[in-house]
């Protein structure tokens, strides 16, 4: 495909105690909103939900989410919202309740609301969802016709979600330029269906100098539960920037690796998307030809993040050349974003590049 194609939600809200409002923006989208959270989630933001959905007057129901962005997950929410006649999904908590938020609002055929409690991903913007079987393991991307009607992103409920997804979603952001540049590089196409404009060129290196600007600032002012300015630009740059610089900019090495890790079994699994992702970055960066200072440059913010940078940190020092070659050769599979990247790319280079990011790290 030769057309450039920039895909965005509808519209974007962000700010300090913007939950309270949430009641006033759905009753503009549905009637009667089906809403999907887990029980931490919907423990510490249910009842100002709830509040401001009574206000202006919206019929909801709350179902629980399970656990997992898998087909048979969202079936049977989607099952739940034909019975109840509902007319807008509002997803709220992390990357696997939202994805699985967006599924269910296609099955219903009906909008969605986005309201991500952490700025740990880059998935509230897109639309697509990550689609894992019922084992968590990586199975496939499922694309929308559209992205969601409302993104809405309470600043303060970011603030007091454990620092390590904040710095986890930092992670994910910072993969953006790395392969939106190499995605624009390689003429590839990105998440979007064309190929990259300049637009999205443009938001996808802003995501990265947001983060290298104010990444370390913002993820030391969330330790202590507090929002910042600092903070406010980096929770942009994690959902808003990342999101739609990686959808119309384009995904390469970094999360074909991330994708390729779900195959090992193990702790690795206790990783969170961005801590792998991290890696993944690393190991792109080590598939293309960086001076070592370049390098380095990733590696130390990632340390002060807090991000895994070593196969111990990753929970795969005891395992094999053969096993990480499994994580090549899935990173490398027909239809993953590696391709993007490189075509000629191998499992035995994904796999040597892996190790040399713990060399390189230690």
């Amino acid at each position: 495909m030769s057309e450039i194609i920039f895909t965005s939600p509808s519209k974007y809200i962000q700010g300090k105690n913007a939950l309270k409002n949430i009641g006033e923006h759905v009753k503009g989208i549905g009637k009667k909103a089906l809403i999907l959270s887990d029980e931490v989630v919907w423990g510490i933001t249910g009842e100002t939900i709830e509040e401001s959905l009574k206000s202006a007057n919206m019929d909801y129901h709350y179902v629980e989410f399970n656990g997992e962005a898998s087909l048979t997950e969202m079936d049977r929410v989607t099952k739940e919202g034909k019975e109840n006649s509902d007319d807008v999904v509002v997803g709220v908590g992390g990357g696997k309740t939202l994805d699985t938020a967006k599924g269910v609002a296609e099955g219903l055929e009906v909008p969605v609301v986005i309201v991500p409690t952490t700025a740990s991903t880059d998935a509230p913007t897109s639309a697509l969802s990550v689609v894992y079987s019922e084992e968590g393991v990586f199975e496939s991307y499922k694309f929308y016709d559209k992205n969601p009607d409302l993104v809405l992103v309470d600043t303060k409920a970011v603030a007091g979600a454990p620092p390590a997804l904040f710095a986890a979603g930092i992670a994910d952001a910072m993969a953006t330029w790395v392969e939106a540049r190499a995605t624009i590089k390689s003429n590839g196409d990105a998440m979007a269906g064309g190929k990259t404009s300049i637009a999205a060129e443009a938001i996808a290196k802003a995501c990265e100098e947001t983060i290298f600007n104010y990444g370390e600032a913002a993820y030391k002012a969330v330790q202590e539960g507090l929002v910042t300015k600092h903070v406010e630009a980096v929770v942009e740059a994690n959902t808003l920037l990342s999101g739609l610089g990686f959808e119309s900019g384009g995904l390469a090495g970094a999360h074909a690796i991330h994708n390729g890790l779900t195959v090992l079994e193990g702790d690795i699994h206790d990783l969170s998307h961005g801590e792998k992702v991290a890696y993944g970055t690393l190991v792109h960066l080590m598939l293309e030809l960086h001076p070592k200072d370049e390098l380095l440059k990733y590696l130390e913010f990632y340390k002060k993040l807090g991000m895994p940078t070593t196969l111990k940190e990753m929970h795969l020092d005891e395992f094999s050349y053969e096993e990480l070659l499994k994580v090549g050769e899935a990173a490398t599979q027909e239809g993953e974003t590696m391709g993007n990247l490189s075509a000629d790319i191998t499992a035995d280079d994904v796999a040597t590049a892996i190790l040399a990011v713990d060399q390189l790290s230690n």
